[in-house]
């Protein structure tokens, strides 16, 4: 049906706003190389927020504004998002402080982008405003540890409020239409209506920016490694891996959930999905770089759970999610628990496990599924 709202795509200022997110998401993966200890694991999944959450920001207010977005704001939230990559590597030293400033700075631009729209966003209310972003102004003026678990308050803060007020969306809403009052009316913002299949394609797009990213660790850690049978094993099991992934967002949308036209998945469930299915993602590609350099050998401990841990996620979340949306239970309980499970599985007892034998088990679990949306297409991609 031509000229529909739903038929909307990205615009040339959005993909190229997307450029400076690869940059980010490769930067991110290089914070899982090396000995991995729990303090940097949870320094990875705050900074990955953060550089999701301002990225998640700006894409929804293009989606609501569409012809009205601010072209200045997006290029000055690009630049901010580049000075929180160049900070990455040493967002756990001396320039922690420059990447809570640029953080900081793009989420304020974020709001006062938002404010011009004279549209409140309830589905997500992070993305304008919360009271995450109150630890991140406070940390500028902290010395660590407590900078980290000011940092730690605030993502916390941001997915669960946001997503315990986007639940109560519509009940809030009607509370509003019902209210007689002068003062509440004359404060009373417009709803904003997101659209689901530009939202769509865009979350699509960031799960293919990580799964680019996967791409590449394996690609340059074949070229610095001996080739060898080995070798070929692991980067032709870590290739089929990501096809895998990437053939799951292709048929069921960016949450890899088949829902078959069961009712669409919220912006209150749909993005906290995303954070973490992303993570999981970029989490894999980190672990596959680390697994191409040493085919042969088992994995350490830190490495194993990098790449099993964040496939484990990513099948964890699409679990959860299937539950709440209504995805069938063949699915549920016959394909997703069971793979993440299997993963888990996997971290726990893989260790004697050559990479390259742990890379084959893991793209079989991945294949499992896809046999699953081959035999079962989707009759409505997921939000």
């Amino acid at each position: 049906m031509p000229g529909t709202a739903e038929e909307r795509h990205a615009s040339w200022l959005e993909l190229f706003f997307d450029l400076v997110v690869v940059v980010a998401v490769a930067q991110l993966a290089h914070l899982l190389e090396g000995d991995l200890g729990l303090r940097d694991a949870g320094l990875f999944v705050v900074l990955f927020y953060a550089v999701w959450s301002v990225w998640t920001s700006f894409t929804l207010y293009a989606n609501v504004a569409a012809t009205r977005t601010r072209t200045r704001a997006m290029l000055v939230a690009m630049f901010g998002i580049a000075v929180m990559a160049a900070a990455i590597p040493q967002a756990a030293g001396e320039r922690g402080e420059a990447f809570a400033i640029a953080y900081v700075c793009c989420r304020w631009l974020g709001m006062i982008s938002w404010r011009r729209t004279g549209q409140q966003l309830f589905s997500w209310p992070a993305a304008q405003a919360g009271a995450g972003f109150v630890p991140w102004v406070v940390s500028i003026w902290v010395e660590p540890p407590a900078r980290y678990w000011l940092w730690t308050a605030g993502v916390v803060l941001d997915i669960v409020l946001s997503a315990v007020q986007g639940s109560r969306a519509q009940e809030m809403l009607a509370r509003m239409r019902r209210s007689t009052s002068r003062r509440a009316q004359s404060v009373q913002l417009v709803p904003a209506r997101l659209e689901p299949a530009h939202l769509g394609e865009r979350l699509g797009l960031f799960v293919i920016i990580v799964l680019g990213e996967a791409v590449a660790q394996v690609v340059m850690a074949a070229s610095g490694a001996d080739w060898s049978g080995p070798l070929l094993v692991a980067a032709l099991a870590g290739f089929g891996l990501l096809v895998s992934l990437w053939w799951l967002t292709l048929e069921y949308g960016a949450l890899s959930v088949p829902r078959l036209g069961q009712r669409r998945v919220e912006a209150w469930l749909a993005l906290p999905a995303h954070f973490t299915i992303t993570m999981g993602i970029t989490s894999v590609a980190a672990g596959l770089g680390m697994l191409a350099e040493h085919p042969s050998e088992p994995l350490d401990l830190a490495a194993r759970w990098v790449l099993c841990g964040g496939l484990a996620l990513y099948f964890l979340t699409t679990t959860v999610v299937g539950a709440i949306a209504g995805a069938p239970r063949t699915w549920l309980f016959g394909r997703a628990l069971p793979a993440a499970v299997a993963t888990v599985l996997l971290g726990v007892f893989g260790g004697p496990l050559e990479s390259r034998w742990l890379a084959l088990i893991l793209v079989a679990v991945a294949v499992w599924q896809v046999r699953y949306a081959r035999r079962h297409p989707a009759v409505a991609a997921a939000a």
